[in-house]
């Protein structure tokens, strides 16, 4: 089964004194690129999350955020001792210089030193960041699989888009092979025109330089090899398509052997009917191409 690179989910939960919001989204990529922004004080939470991820996703660009929230009373206010003896030296400092100029400070309060910035900070109180890691990587479990079910989704969105190109190249290609065929008698009577004007031109012609170059007229003009691609290729996408997994990478390269073929048809053609198959082909492929951006 294919899946889409693009994906969310998101998920709220809470744990004693601690509630929280999940988002996951992602982006197609040429390869993986997981960025999470969850606090770095829960011990083993990243780590975790990092498993669970590499464990779903082969591709893509891909957030995972959480917003954790604790609630009023749940720390204590507590001085910084560091901060508190810096602003203290800072202090004296400034009142020897003062005398030393002349001046008269006003004595400091404690509440004064208080209202200082960084002097009181809001602490956790005593928290099992253990019980809280396993409590998130729990939930995490819920927000992967509803994520992995939207790729999902979109992944056999996709195939349904994917095997209606398929079938309309082949349509094409079958168009293609039919106009070739009956175009057979105009290429042999332009082929013969050619010739017709070489062999008046010239006193002398090398048979074999004369040959070589018949035959690469006739080669020009052949799309045999061309329609027998294209219609390989049909064969090769279904199949990738069917076995499923991340078959991206394969689809993206066969795309271009899909367009390596239109462009070939393109110039070979020497026909409108056939060059405005060709351009339908390129057309549909390079819709398909964009489609297959999104394949993991």
């Amino acid at each position: 089964m294919l899946k889409s690179m693009t994906g969310f989910a998101s998920e709220t939960g809470a744990h004693d004194a601690f509630s929280w919001a999940w988002e996951l989204r992602s982006v197609n990529g040429k390869g993986l690129d997981l960025r999470l922004r969850v606090p770095d004080w829960i011990e083993g939470l990243e780590a975790g999350l990092r498993t669970k991820l590499n464990a779903h996703v082969i591709r893509g660009n891909v957030t995972l955020s959480l917003r954790l929230n604790r609630a009023e009373g749940a720390g204590a206010l507590a001085v910084n001792q560091a901060q508190l003896s810096a602003i203290l030296v800072a202090m004296a400092d400034i009142e020897t210089q003062a005398m030393d100029a002349g001046l008269s400070l006003a004595p400091s309060t404690a509440s004064d030193i208080a209202a200082m910035r960084g002097i009181l900070e809001q602490r956790a109180a005593d928290q099992d960041t253990q019980a809280l890691a396993k409590a998130l990587l729990a939930q995490a479990d819920t927000l992967v699989a509803s994520y992995d079910a939207m790729r999902t989704s979109e992944g056999a969105a996709l195939a349904d888009v994917l095997h209606t190109q398929l079938t309309e190249i082949e349509a094409l290609t079958a168009q293609a092979a039919t106009i070739a065929e009956a175009r057979k008698d105009d290429v042999a009577a332009t082929l013969k025109r050619n010739v017709a004007r070489v062999l008046d031109a010239a006193d002398c012609v090398d048979p074999d330089r004369l040959a070589q170059e018949l035959a690469l007229l006739a080669v020009k003009a052949d799309i045999t090899e061309e329609i027998d691609r294209l219609g390989a290729h049909v064969i090769a996408a279904r199949a990738l398509l069917s076995e499923g997994g991340s078959v991206g990478r394969k689809l993206d390269f066969l795309m271009q052997e899909f367009n390596r073929e239109a462009n070939t048809l393109c110039s070979k053609a020497q026909n409108t009917d056939l060059t405005q198959v060709g351009l339908a082909l390129k057309a549909l492929i390079d819709q398909m191409r964009e489609q297959v951006q999104n394949v993991e």
